[in-house]
């Protein structure tokens, strides 16, 4: 078994998890199995509670782990199968080493972070490294190298490398080399500063992957070379790309990092034929056509709060040689402004998953605007029960129809609380999580669009549609095409007559790639485009 870990310093962001993905790419193509998980320093037991403001996206797994965002560009990126293996916490491994203390695990012992808590985060590599029957192992650590929290992450990497032997283990250190306007030049200190700040903990680089803004010459490369201990060949360009994170893999195999990589741990391989991947990134920079569609939602503002929506348009994009161009809305804005002022010059609309009452109503009108207008509509997770309160208030007549969730009150509860979910008080890891089965209803839009009988998808959610009002909804052309295998929980409907009008209980976002992109969204996309064209 053979190990690759990333750790990065100077500032956070820098795109450790953008980077692994990136190299976990390369080395499938050529030819080795590749396992990748991401720890996280942070306190928190898994991501599930935290605000989107803080932390972007919960990111949810088949086996229903809540997890980091940067999962999502593993399995974007490679076809590695993630699991809660491929991510820990700092929350994670101490409630661990409580619990068995409490058991007496211990014997008596004094609990240590040394080695107590390295141990359990080592015993995770090894541990992702059976199940997975991997070649490689890549183990992402987060945070910023010199964080007090993230301390014995890398202890137990050190430890690790030292027990598998040094052979068997490669160390990338993700930095940033910043380009100071005034002065006109790039900036080696930065990078000098955080590799010392990783030899003092007792990890030396093997390479170094230098963000940049700007080209990094010859000559600062030896200096970086020089400085750093590292060899010249180890000093990698991670220049800003143009268009796409998916020209990122092309960039690293330009510098010859997966080469170096597998020099540096002994494996024989090919190239890697990255062609088909060129293939999807010429779709992407150069599409044949172009459409706008708009993103309805509270955290707007933030990028990484719809991360993988984002992406998932993107993939349909290219499905199509579409160029797609992302116009956030502020769900708010529409409660202010109305539906058209924002929504007006759009070909498509599309409402993401959230919680809260917060900006409901401008969701609300935007479904509604896509409805009465013909304009293509996928509602996702929170944007299916939008369809479903819009349709009841504005078609069938339901005054005052809502969500149990935001109006507990409402005279007609047209999404109501889960019954497995009535007795639930603890708020982490307790929602109706994971890989959900359902089935599609023949001659469905659905059907036609994944192909199949029967599919999978991943769901992280509380609220349901309210079965009372189902033969309501039906007399009047809106269609149930999928439920669960037993018929009681509505997982996906659309609108009879209308060009695309698609919404899913859902989050076929986690399951979009690149290479495939996901039948709704790709759909989606589709009737956007054909309005646009006008046909």
């Amino acid at each position: 078994m053979k190990y690759i870990f990333l750790t990065g310093g100077v500032v956070s962001s820098l795109g450790k998890g953008l980077t692994a993905a990136s190299l976990g790419t390369l080395l499938e193509a050529r030819g080795l199995k590749v396992a990748l998980q991401k720890f996280d320093p942070y306190l928190n037991v898994d991501p599930g509670t935290m605000s989107p403001f803080q932390h972007g996206e919960v990111y949810v797994l088949d086996d229903g782990a809540e997890t980091d965002l940067d999962l999502g560009h593993y399995e974007r990126f490679t076809h590695s199968e993630l699991t809660q293996f491929n991510n820990l916490t700092s929350g994670r491994v101490y409630l661990t080493v409580l619990e068995k203390e409490r058991r007496g695990d211990y014997l008596g012992k004094t609990v240590q972070v040394i080695p107590h808590v390295t141990d359990e985060i080592k015993k995770r590599v090894t541990e992702l490294g059976e199940q997975s029957g991997a070649d490689v192992v890549i183990t992402e650590i987060g945070g910023t190298t010199g964080d007090i929290e993230g301390l014995p992450f890398l202890e137990a990497i050190r430890e690790f490398a030292l027990e598998c032997g040094r052979d068997n283990a490669v160390f990338v250190h993700v930095t940033y080399v910043p380009y100071i306007k005034a002065a006109g030049e790039l900036k080696t200190k930065p990078t000098q500063q955080s590799v010392a700040k990783l030899r003092e903990i007792g990890i030396a680089p093997d390479i170094l992957i230098c963000r940049t803004e700007k080209p990094i010459d010859d000559e600062m490369r030896k200096k970086i070379s020089l400085f750093c201990n590292v060899p010249l060949a180890g000093v990698i360009e991670e220049i800003d790309v143009d268009h796409s994170i998916y020209e990122v893999p092309l960039m690293l195999q330009r510098e010859k990092m997966d080469e170096l990589v597998c020099q540096e741990l002994g494996l024989e391989t090919s190239p890697a034929d990255m062609s088909a991947w060129e293939v999807v990134i010429k779709r992407i920079i150069q599409p044949k056509h172009k459409v706008r569609i708009g993103v309805i939602g509270k955290y707007i503002d933030l990028q990484d709060a719809y991360k993988s929506v984002y992406e998932a348009v993107t993939h349909a994009g290219g499905a199509n040689d579409c160029a797609v161009e992302v116009v956030r809305v502020d769900s708010e804005d529409i409660e202010r402004d109305g539906a058209v002022t924002h929504l007006g010059e759009l070909s498509g609309v599309l409402v993401p998953g959230g919680f809260g009452e917060r900006g409901i109503e401008g969701k609300i009108l935007a479904a509604q605007y896509a409805r009465e207008n013909n304009v293509p509509y996928l509602g996702l997770c929170l944007g299916m029960q939008i369809a479903c309160i819009e349709f009841a208030r504005n078609v069938l007549g339901l005054e005052g129809a809502h969500s149990a969730e935001f109006a507990p009150k409402t005279p007609h509860p047209i999404i109501a609380l889960l019954d497995e979910q009535q007795n639930v008080t603890e708020m982490g890891g307790t929602m109706r999580l994971g890989a959900q089965a359902c089935r599609l209803k023949s001659g469905s839009k659905a059907a036609e669009l994944y192909g199949v009988e029967e599919i999978t998808e991943r769901h992280r959610h509380r609220y349901e549609f309210n079965n009372a009002y189902r033969e309501h909804f039906e007399a009047e052309n809106f269609v149930f095409s999928g439920t669960s295998p037993n018929g009681n929980l509505v997982e996906l409907v659309e609108l009879k007559g209308h060009p695309y009008y698609m919404a899913t209980q859902a989050h076929p976002e986690f399951k979009s790639k690149p290479v495939q992109a996901h039948p709704l969204f790709a759909g989606f996309i589709k009737a956007a485009l054909h309005l646009a064209d006008g046909n």
